[in-house]
Parts: C-alpha cells; sequence; structure tokens
C-alpha cells in the first residue's frame, strides 16, 4: 500500500516537472483576441489580451477537461436515474417483505387487528 502512495507522489512530482518546465520554456507573450479583426471592427468591438503562452496552454486544457466532465456528467444521468429508480423499488421490496415476514395473528387477535386499523386509517387485509 505504501509503494502505490509513493508511486502517487511520484507522477504528481513528474507531472508539476513537466508543467513548470513547459512554463519556462513557454514564457513569451501572446495576444489573444476575442473576435477576428474584420468583424471586430464591423461590430465595432475589439479586445485584445496579452498572456504568457504557458497560461494559454494550461487554460485551454482545463476548460477542455471542464467541457468533458459536464458532458459525462450530462451523458450519465440516464445511469443515475435508473439506479436511484432501482433503489426505491429495493427499499419498497424489503418494506414489503418486512410485513410479510411478521408473525402471524392468533385467532383471537384477528378482530383487534381489524379494529387498529380501521382506527388508522388503513384498508383491511
Amino acid at each position: 500500500m505504501k509503494l502505490l502512495r509513493y508511486f502517487k507522489y511520484l507522477v504528481l512530482f513528474v507531472l508539476a516537472l513537466g508543467i513548470v518546465t513547459l512554463s519556462l520554456a513557454n514564457r513569451g507573450p501572446m495576444t489573444l483576441q476575442l473576435l477576428p479583426e474584420d468583424l471586430a471592427a464591423f461590430v465595432g468591438y475589439n479586445r485584445t489580451v496579452e498572456l504568457p503562452v504557458f497560461l494559454v496552454i494550461l487554460i485551454g486544457v482545463a476548460v477542455g477537461l471542464l467541457i468533458g466532465f459536464i458532458w459525462e456528467w450530462l451523458r450519465e444521468y440516464r445511469h443515475r436515474a435508473e439506479a436511484a429508480r432501482a433503489r426505491a423499488e429495493a427499499k419498497r421490496l424489503e418494506s414489503q417483505l418486512s410485513r410479510e415476514k411478521r408473525p402471524a395473528k392468533r385467532e383471537g387477535e384477528d378482530v383487534l387487528a381489524l379494529l387498529d386499523e380501521k382506527s388508522a386509517g388503513q384498508p383491511a387485509r
């Protein structure tokens, strides 16, 4: 078990080292525009941002991961709904089974049970 923990730390260290190396190698500025120049001139909105290249790469990866997580969450909705229905059905069957496993009533208790059910507003069996 400790070996897996050390392996996880090694993988995280290599990943962090790769990100730092990527960041140091791509520190140069990059100009980003929201719209192409012709369309920005037509619309009258020309917004540009200057960021380091590594930041553009990391933001792109983060946005891609976020889109992937949301897409997968939406795709798995059907499975989660089916699991919820199955849990509700299992709970209903367990309660029905527990009612069926109750000990049988003796001969004289039938009348009292009927009166109790009637006063509780439940239909008599």
